[in-house]
C-alpha cells in the first residue's frame, strides 16, 4: 500500500494529536525558501549575466552553483561525541573493516586541539608530516578537515604571533609538495577536482605571503624588562630553550644575551639533550685551542640524526584497548592498571600507526 502524501515514495505527513483530532503538521519553511530562492535567482542572474536561461534552467544553474559554492567553502565539520579511535589494521570476527589515517585525524578533534597552546606545536609537526608523505591517502572529508584545521593554525599565528617559523616551514612543505603532486605526478594522485586543489595552493601562497609580512610589535611596557633582570636569570632563561633558533634569536636582542648565547656550556647541554654520547664520537670537532666546538658540533649532528622531540601534550596509546586518545579525555579502558598501559604518541609514530 502506497504512502499518503506527494510522493508514494516518501515516509508520508506528520501529524499531532489535538483535543479536536488529529491534525496534520504543516511547514512554512518551503514557502520561504521559494520566495529566498526566488529572489537570490535573480540576483545571481543579473550579477554573472545568466539572462539567457529562462525558467526551469536558470533554477537549476543557480540551485547547482549555490551547492558548489556551499560544498568548496563550508567549514563546518561532523563533531564526535568520543574524542578517541580503536586503531585497528585487519579484520576480525568482532570488527571488520580497518581505521584509516583520514579517519582517525577526523574523530580525534584536532580543531580544537589548535587552541590549546600545549598541543599547538604537536597538531602543526603532525600536520608537517601529512603534507609530507601522507596528503594523498587522505579522503575528501579528511582533506576538508586538514585544511580546516591549517587555516585556523595560520589565523591564530596571525593574531597571536605565537611560533610563526613552524608554520612557515609547514606551508613550505605543503606547497612543495601540491606542486610535484599536481605537476609532476598527474592528476589521479590527488583525491578531488583539480581545480579545488589549484585554488588551495594558491591560499597557500597567499598565507605565506600574510606570514613573510608579519610585523610583530614592539610591546611598550614602563615595567620591568629582560635586560634588567641579573645574568644568573636571563643565563637560567637560555638554559630553557630546546631549540637553537630560538637561543640566537635571543641572543640578538641585547650584547649581554648574545654574550650569554655563546657559551660552550649552554651548547653541550642542548647537544646532550637532543643526541647520544656514541653519536658525540663520531663527529668531534675541536676549535684552535684545542676545545670541543659544541655549537658547530650541534649543526653537524642535527645533519646525520634527528633532534629530540618536546611537546607539552601528546596523544597517547593504549596498548591493552588499541585505543588512541587525548589524555584529559580519556577512554574506556578496561584493564586493571590503565596507566601502565598508556603510551605517548609522537607525530611519527602517529603516522606509522596506520602504515598497513
Amino acid at each position: 500500500m502506497p504512502f499518503l502524501g506527494q510522493d508514494w515514495r516518501s515516509p508520508g505527513w506528520s501529524w499531532i494529536k489535538t483535543e479536536d483530532g488529529w491534525k496534520r503538521i504543516e511547514f512554512y519553511g518551503n514557502e520561504l525558501r521559494d520566495n529566498n530562492n526566488g529572489i537570490d535567482l535573480e540576483e545571481l542572474c543579473d550579477e554573472n549575466k545568466e539572462n539567457l536561461f529562462t525558467g526551469n534552467v536558470c533554477e537549476v544553474v543557480a540551485k547547482k552553483r549555490k551547492k558548489d559554492f556551499y560544498n568548496n567553502n563550508t567549514k563546518s565539520q561532523f563533531v564526535y561525541q568520543e574524542k578517541w579511535i580503536y586503531v585497528q589494521k585487519e579484520s576480525t570476527r568482532e570488527r571488520h573493516g580497518y581505521c584509516t589515517l583520514g579517519e582517525a585525524f577526523n574523530r580525534l578533534d584536532f580543531s580544537s586541539a589548535t587552541q590549546d597552546i600545549q598541543r599547538f606545536t604537536y597538531v602543526a609537526k603532525l600536520l608537517q608530516l601529512i603534507a609530507r608523505s601522507q596528503l594523498p591517502s587522505l579522503s575528501g572529508a579528511a582533506q576538508k578537515n586538514y585544511f580546516n584545521v591549517l587555516e585556523k593554525i595560520v589565523r591564530k599565528v596571525l593574531e597571536d604571533h605565537h611560533n610563526p617559523r613552524l608554520i612557515k616551514e609547514l606551508l613550505q612543505d605543503l606547497s612543495s609538495t601540491l606542486c610535484i603532486l599536481t605537476r609532476g605526478m598527474g592528476k589521479s594522485v590527488l583525491v578531488g577536482n583539480i581545480n579545488i586543489w589549484v585554488c588551495r595552493l594558491e591560499t597557500i601562497l597567499n598565507w605565506q605571503q600574510q606570514l613573510n609580512n608579519l610585523q610583530i610589535p614592539k610591546q611598550m611596557s614602563n615595567g620591568m624588562t629582560l635586560r634588567d633582570l641579573p645574568l644568573d636569570m636571563q643565563n637560567n632563561i637560555l638554559y630553557k630553550f630546546s631549540d637553537a633558533c630560538d637561543i640566537i634569536n635571543l641572543g640578538q636582542a641585547t650584547p649581554t644575551l648574545h654574550m650569554l648565547s655563546e657559551d660552550r656550556h649552554l651548547w653541550k647541554k642542548l647537544c646532550q639533550f637532543h643526541f647520544a654520547e656514541k653519536q658525540f664520537c663520531r663527529h668531534l670537532i675541536l676549535s684552535e685551542r684545542g676545545h670541543v666546538d659544541w655549537k658547530v658540533m650541534y649543526y653537524t649532528l642535527q645533519k646525520y640524526y634527528p633532534k629530540r622531540e618536546q611537546y607539552g601534550d601528546t596523544l597517547h596509546f593504549c596498548r591493552h584497548c588499541s585505543i588512541l586518545f587525548w589524555k584529559d579525555s580519556g577512554h574506556p579502558c578496561t584493564a586493571n592498571d590503565p596507566d601502565n598501559c598508556l603510551v605517548p604518541v609522537s607525530p611519527q609514530h602517529f603516522i606509522d600507526l596506520f602504515k598497513f
